[in-house]
């Protein structure tokens, strides 16, 4: 079995998307596990684990997964736990809808954990992952681990080395929503009257 990778050392950040309490896509929790990958792959029944490799792909409702190798575990309570990896070039990808219309959750990383008992992905090296709005994105968060609890939709953040940014600091990026179109102008501050002058003495005529 794969070993976990510990938390790498930085400051702690936790961030709530801005969006609001709506969830993740719910349905995707009844949905089945598919797996399909271009190489052969490798079922252990007795230690209920599978490994495939090659261009792996795998979807749970509108939850999908990419990765080069994936390393799937069954728990005794039948929950799966997940671990992907990607090469050089190309990271692990994840995305998956949310309750509302239009939105998503997507974001990319070296290496990455998904468990199905408590609904987190662990993005873990050069990772990011933005909240997109349509084809506008929302927030972004890089790191070097970033987890994703699809339930409370809560970041948790961590810099460390393996960060993108200068010195393993930790970025987030918060867009502005953009006003409606239907949304009515503000109405400008009514002018004020004008008032005769206290300081200027009228014109003689000449």
């Amino acid at each position: 079995m794969p070993q976990r990778l510990p938390f790498l050392t930085a400051s702690l950040l936790t961030l709530a998307l801005a969006a609001g309490p709506v969830l993740a896509e719910k349905a995707d929790r009844t949905k089945p596990m598919v797996f399909t990958a271009d190489k052969e792959g490798r079922l252990d029944g007795v230690n209920q684990r599978t490994e495939l490799s090659g261009n792996v792909v795998i979807t749970r409702g509108t939850l999908l997964l990419r990765a080069e190798k994936v390393d799937v575990r069954e728990t005794r309570d039948g929950y799966h736990q997940a671990y992907a990896t990607g090469t050089t070039g190309r990271q692990v990808s994840f995305r998956q809808a949310r309750d509302i219309p239009g939105e998503a959750v997507e974001g990319v990383a070296d290496q990455l954990e998904y468990d199905t008992r408590t609904e987190t992905v662990r993005f873990i090296g050069n990772a990011n992952v933005r909240r997109t709005r349509g084809a506008a994105v929302a927030e972004e968060v890089t790191g070097a681990v970033i987890v994703y609890d699809s339930r409370t939709e809560v970041f948790t953040l961590e810099g460390g080395s393996a960060s993108p940014n200068p010195n393993g600091r930790t970025r987030i990026v918060i867009m502005p929503r953009a006003e409606s179109a239907d949304a009515p102008a503000s109405a400008p501050a009514p002018a004020l009257p004008l008032q005769p002058s206290t300081t200027l003495s009228p014109r003689k005529p000449s």
